[in-house]
């Protein structure tokens, strides 16, 4: 088992920053993806942005240019940098850690983001 601990989130403007951390215990393997994902009311939830143990990143076109992941291996912590925030980033913010093997996926309690214009 791995057990996500996330913080950060809150209410922003438009424009403004919010940074979003998340640690990791329990079970960690050495192969493994860290994530972030959201879900808008009503929608289905979507990745952010990922990052593998070896610092393969990817992110969904929508936050591209200004979101930034990043993590500590030895930490086993995953963060956000989320910059020039619209209200359509207005979600709750799940932490996402997937063993690669056996295949598992672990999720974090969920953090709000709100963005107002």
């Amino acid at each position: 088992q791995v057990q996500l601990r996330e913080s950060g989130g809150g209410s922003v403007q438009a424009g403004e920053s919010l940074e979003l951390s998340c640690g990791a215990s329990g079970s960690i393997s050495s192969m493994n993806i860290m994530g972030w994902y959201r879900q808008a009311p009503g929608k289905q939830r979507e990745l952010v942005a990922s990052i593998t143990s070896g610092g393969i990143i990817g992110y969904a076109d929508s936050v591209k240019g200004r979101f930034t992941i990043s993590r500590d291996n030895a930490k086993n912590t995953v963060c956000l940098q989320m910059n020039s925030l619209k209200p359509e980033d207005t979600a709750v913010y799940y932490c996402n850690y997937r063993r690669l093997w056996p295949r598992s996926d672990y999720w974090g309690q969920g953090t709000q983001v709100t963005v107002s214009v």
